[in-house]
């Protein structure tokens, strides 16, 4: 049975010998399997120029490679960019202004952060300030106060200058701790010319004992002691100068630069008080002793105070005035005091003449402008750290309504993103899965409805996508609905097309059944009447080809989906089916039936399971060596099924193309042309789907193929349990004896002659 089915399922393309039909039924005897000659084409086999056809044989090289496709081929890389999602592409797209935004948000936020460590090492730079002016005014009391008594050899005043120095070793001990909290600060990078400031000013604070145990030396050098701590001093308050590094703020570095050249000036009136307390006598009653050189480095502190007062003045800005008010007018002391110095640092000698006064009283009038200048001073620190609190927290509101804006525009960006690309992603899922259904399940189904049913009884309408708006999305589904509804045209004038197209097989088969039954008619009267056995074979030759014409109409009719016109009304034994079949059979000699169940078929099935069995029949004694046999068993199980096996050996069939060919069986194709090349194939699974008799094809133990037909209970019993005949036995072996072939043969007519 190997070379009725090829490994592709299609049939093979010999001539069609005594009007067989398909691939159940193509050639006689494998030496007409030989002999296709130039009619193979003819045959329905594939021409050039078919679509699905191969190229011709000449056909090669450059010719034949000009009609492959080129360019790509498949959907290609998973990773390539046409492959990706849709809502990958939209997250991609966002993502990069996202990434952008929340970049420059976080430089912003980064920015504010920074800021606020400025803010923070300037309120630590201004609570060192505040330390070194503490310290300064320590320093400048010890050395002012230290002056008289010192340069006099007065002894009375020892523990009030041990008191004023025990005042500035504390005050220097918190500066030192104070510089600490620096040096920690000065590891993340900044302040570093802040530290470098305070190592040096610490260095210099170091000599402070050597500067005490010289102090006032000298009677008529006192300037070398009051600039020794002059310098102290002026490097303390330098450290005003460093807080411009912690702040880009203009007001904050206006404040600093206002307290600087205020300090410098309280220190420059602090240095002529003490070059004065130092030339006083202890006493009133004798008059001062104030050298040149002394008198001109105090007259030059003078100018510079006043210089000093008058940059203040203009750094300061408005309200400068009503801050120097306390020691510019309103205080009949310190104007004395201020007229006094103007005289005595004026004129040399102006200190013996003028009015005789001792340090103790100078000290104490020229301490109450001191003392006016150190509240001044101390305003302007408050000012400054007030000024630092507010920058601070207004640089933390900004970090925070910044972080806050960011936040809110980035969750309005993604949620707005989310809500585009969320209405997208639905329409186009919409339309996937409207597509999907379509294809895999709609589309087909309605196929298969046209197929198998009148097409104007099918309701062809069209579901829409639902799919409205005027995007592209929306087009595209317009236009799927058109191609849908297109689809479905077709398919309906398909099917009306092969409605017609078996009507016309119904037509022609109707026709050429009623001629063969006449010709057949005529051959048994013949039969009949003749006597000489070599026109009886004759005869007999002519009424098998006959019978032969009447299953190929009877195979029309199968491709039209029509009932067979012969029908019987009452069951028929299995053996008389089987006889039946293999009279239909050219070589029916070759067939032999043994082990058959005494069964009964039913009526309503005969005619199409002695069709069915001469096609396998046919197709086992055409495709095996003429000198064997084909055996034909039955075995009646134990649940009322029959099986029906046949075996040939041929050469057999490969495990795919046994698989191909159990697969048509199983499930029949639609109607086309390539099922006219193939029409035993096609008409022996719809006759088995028909009745829901199962065909398998498998390898023969002996080699070749067997068929196995498995009847089920409603076809093999006859519609009633079966019941042994008198005198027969379990079952009636058949053999290739004339008077057997000549029963067959007669048992066929009767089927065909029989009425429905």
């Amino acid at each position: 049975m190997q070379g009725r089915f090829k490994r592709d399922g299609s049939a093979s393309a010999e001539p069609e010998p005594h009007g067989g039909t398909g691939p159940m039924a193509v050639s006689s005897s494998p030496q007409h399997a030989q002999n296709q000659g130039k009619h193979a084409a003819g045959d329905g086999g594939e021409r050039p120029g078919r679509p699905g056809a191969p190229a011709p044989s000449g056909q090669t090289g450059p010719a034949a490679a000009a009609k492959q496709p080129k360019g790509p081929v498949g959907p290609g890389s998973r990773m390539a960019l046409r492959n990706w999602r849709i809502s990958t592409r939209l997250v991609s797209l966002l993502a990069l202004p996202v990434v952008a935004a929340t970049s420059l948000g976080a430089m912003r936020i980064s920015q504010s952060l920074d800021d606020m460590q400025q803010l923070d090492n300037m309120k630590l730079l201004t609570d060192m300030t505040k330390q070194a002016t503490e310290l300064a005014a320590a320093l400048q009391e010890e050395r002012d106060q230290s002056a008289g008594p010192l340069a006099h050899g007065s002894k009375a005043s020892a523990i009030s200058i041990k008191g004023d120095r025990e005042k500035t070793d504390r005050a220097l001990k918190n500066f030192l701790e104070s510089s600490e909290e620096i040096d920690s600060a000065s590891k993340n990078g900044t302040l570093h010319g802040v530290r470098d400031s305070l190592v040096g000013l610490a260095s210099d604070l170091n000599d402070l004992n050597k500067i005490r145990s010289t102090a006032y030396e000298s009677r008529e050098n006192s300037t070398r002691t009051v600039d020794a701590y002059h310098r102290l001093i002026s490097h303390l308050l330098d450290l005003s100068q460093d807080m411009a590094e912690a702040t880009s703020n203009p007001e904050m570095i206006q404040r600093t630069r206002a307290l600087a050249a205020f300090s410098t000036a309280k220190e420059y009136a602090s240095v002529q008080r003490a070059v004065i307390a130092a030339a006083l006598p202890a006493t009133n009653t004798k008059a001062g002793d104030l050298s040149e050189n002394d008198r001109l480095y105090a007259e030059a502190a003078l100018q510079s105070q006043r210089s000093e007062l008058r940059s203040f003045t203009s750094i300061y800005g408005d309200g400068a005035e009503e801050l120097l008010k306390p020691i510019d007018q309103g205080n009949p002391t310190i104007e004395a005091t201020d007229k006094y110095a103007g005289r005595v640092l004026g004129t040399d000698g102006a200190i013996e003449e003028i009015e005789r006064r001792s340090y103790q009283d100078w000290l104490d009038d020229s301490s109450t402008k001191i003392q006016q200048m150190k509240n001044i001073e101390h305003t302007l620190l408050e000012d400054m750290e007030q000024k630092a609190r507010e920058l601070r927290s207004e640089s933390e509101r900004e970090a925070i309504i910044s972080g806050a804006l960011i936040l809110l525009v980035l969750g309005v960006s993604l949620v707005g993103a989310f809500v585009m690309a969320r209405s997208m992603i639905r329409s186009l899922r919409r339309l996937e899965d409207t597509a999907t259904r379509v294809a895999q399940d709609r589309l087909p189904e309605l196929v298969k409805q046209l197929s198998e049913s009148d097409p104007q009884d099918v309701d062809t309408s069209v579901e829409s996508v639902g799919l409205h708006s005027r995007d592209e999305i929306g087009r595209v589904a317009a236009a799927f609905d058109d191609v849908h509804r297109e689809a479905v045209r077709l398919a309906a004038e398909q099917a009306l097309l092969r409605g017609n197209v078996n009507a016309m097989f119904t037509n022609l088969s109707r026709r050429s059944q009623g001629l063969i039954q006449r010709q057949l008619s005529l051959i048994s009267e013949l039969e009949s009447r003749e006597a000489d056995p070599d026109q009886l074979s004759s005869l007999f030759k002519l009424d098998h080809l006959a019978t032969r014409m009447r299953r190929n109409g009877e195979n029309l009719l199968v491709l039209a989906g029509e009932e067979p016109g012969r029908r019987w009304t009452r069951p028929v034994p299995l053996v008389d089916v089987l006889r039946a079949a293999a009279s239909e059979v050219e070589q029916y000699e070759r067939i032999e039936l043994s082990s058959v169940p005494t069964t009964e078929v039913a009526g309503r099935v005969v005619n199409d399971l002695v069709h069915l069995l001469a096609e396998l029949l046919e197709n086992a004694t055409s495709f095996s060596s003429p000198q064997t046999k084909v055996k034909v068993t039955g075995h009646a199980l134990p649940d009322g099924r029959v099986l029906i096996e046949i075996h040939d050996t041929g050469i057999g069939l490969s495990p795919e193309d046994l698989a191909a060919i159990n697969e048509r069986l199983a499930s029949p194709p639609t109607v086309d042309v390539s099922v006219s090349r193939r029409m035993g194939l096609f008409v022996v699974g719809r006759l088995s789907q028909r009745h829901g008799i199962r065909i398998q094809l498998r390898p023969s133990d002996s080699g070749g193929t067997t068929a196995l037909v498995m009847l089920p209970v409603d076809v093999a019993q006859g519609g009633k349990k079966p019941q042994p005949k008198q005198g027969q036995g379990p079952g009636i072996s058949g053999g290739p004896a004339a008077a057997q072939a000549a029963a067959g043969a007669a048992a066929a007519r009767r089927a065909a002659a029989g009425q429905g």
